[in-house]
């Protein structure tokens, strides 16, 4: 540890602050790509904020758009979207890595640790083991995915046009970003015309939930197979959250809405609702069809988002485990947050009550901001925000009508969600050390 703090004194910069850094550097090399001419359809420069809104989207892997994807930029300009996504779902950091290793550089302890905070690793040791994992896993599943789409968009539009179609849904999907090439159909469509097709609702969600899991789980499901008892105290919540959070939702959806769709359309749109809310951006039916408490759940789960070491964003499934159990203790009156048979530190307990205040003061407050702004429902705006800060990239329509200075804001949230509110607090302020020393104890009232 101490020849650690030596290495990240040398060079300057924390871990958190070159994660940041990476981050934002990706973001204008892709604002500047995106202005170019070649980059649009027509073949004209693009605005600096319009440039800028969708880099910091496709890098966050949010979704959120300005302009329809398939119809307004070129197959350049789509390249650089889908390198984005790619780039943004894995990490600046396990991309950086990676080439380190490719090219024989020597990875050192310094570079260990940061991909450790990049990636919420446990553990600094095993990190490149990791980086190449990460990075098969990526390559097999999403072309997994592009061979299932193969046969559904080959047939609508042509084999290469249909390779590509596949391709870009495929990444877009697996990095929960929920960008999408269906405006040559209708602009700003998403998925909707393929509302009926429960084959490719199905991969869609499927890879929606391979990404949104997390790399972490993954090397634990390849390490113990169906030894469920064998895998890490996170891996057991993350899935077990995420079963959750797929089905209950989903009868939520099944009963409220969708009456108008025959049975299977039904069951398959309420199941594809509550997976791609939590990240992923993706809608096969329209939005504003849902009534206000079909919302405001979207609203929660948008916050909630994937997990820890994932492609999702959001404030992630363990963090609103933790606070949940937290609270079943204080119910229960335990003294300890207990899951699985295992104790959670008081530590992980107050960084999961930071973190969802964080989330929720931002996304409340920006919505507030731009309703007023705007001149917007309170709703819609908060609808708006959440899917900013949860990088998922669902609108209820009213992105492309915002003011630069609600787009500006949603950019910030977009980068927040995707960053880390840990990691951005942790690079903007400095450790006060540790000290042994406690101040005097007195009791207030909670409650």
């Amino acid at each position: 540890m101490a020849e650690l703090k030596k290495r990240k004194k040398r060079r300057g910069l924390s871990s958190f602050q070159v994660i940041i850094m990476s981050f934002f550097g990706l973001i204008m090399a892709g604002t500047l790509l995106l202005m170019l001419p070649i980059s649009s359809a027509q073949h004209v420069f693009t605005p600096f904020p319009e440039a800028l809104f969708t880099a910091t989207s496709a890098t966050c892997v949010t979704g959120l758009i300005v302009h329809d994807t398939a119809t307004y930029w070129s197959f350049f300009g789509q390249c650089v979207i889908i390198t984005l996504i790619q780039i943004g779902g894995m990490g600046v950091i396990t991309i950086g890595m990676a080439v380190m290793r490719a090219s024989g550089m020597k990875i050192g302890l310094w570079h260990r640790s940061t991909m450790q905070d990049s990636i919420a690793a446990p553990h600094v040791g095993g990190m490149v083991r990791l980086t190449g994992f990460i990075l098969k896993t990526t390559v097999l599943i999403e072309l997994i995915g592009a061979l299932l789409l193969l046969p559904v968009f080959c047939k609508d539009f042509g084999i290469l046009k249909g390779i590509w179609y596949s391709l870009f849904h495929s990444i877009s999907a697996f990095c929960n970003a929920g960008f999408d090439l269906m405006g040559t159909r209708e602009q700003f469509s998403s998925l909707t015309t393929y509302g009926d097709n429960i084959y490719l609702n199905c991969i869609i969600m499927l890879l929606i939930i391979s990404g949104g899991i997390g790399f972490l789980v993954w090397g634990d499901i390849k390490a113990n197979k169906y030894r469920f008892k064998r895998y890490s105290l996170q891996s057991k919540i993350v899935l077990f959250s995420t079963l959750l959070l797929i089905v209950l939702p989903a009868v939520l959806f099944f009963f409220t809405e969708y009456g108008n769709l025959n049975m299977p359309e039904r069951i398959i749109s309420s199941f594809f609702q509550s997976v791609t809310t939590r990240t992923a951006g993706f809608n096969s039916q329209d939005l504003s069809q849902m009534n206000e408490s079909g919302v405001a759940v979207m609203i929660i789960l948008m916050l909630i988002g994937g997990s820890p070491g994932s492609t999702a964003g959001g404030m992630k499934t363990v963090t609103f485990a933790v606070v949940f159990l937290a609270a079943i203790t204080v119910f229960s009156r335990r003294k300890d947050v207990q899951a699985f048979k295992r104790r959670i530190g008081d530590d992980i307990v107050r960084n999961a009550g930071a973190v969802l205040f964080m989330y929720l003061s931002l996304a409340f407050i920006s919505g507030v901001i731009i309703s007023r702004v705007d001149n917007l429902p309170l709703l819609t705006c908060l609808f708006e925000t959440s899917s900013g800060i949860g990088t998922v990239g669902l609108t209820l329509g009213i992105t492309t009508k915002l003011s630069m200075l609600s787009k500006a804001i949603l950019m910030v949230l977009m980068f927040f969600g995707r960053v880390g509110g840990l990691t951005l607090i942790y690079a903007a302020v400095p450790s006060s050390g540790s000290t042994n020393s406690r101040l005097p104890l007195e009791k207030i009232s909670i409650g």
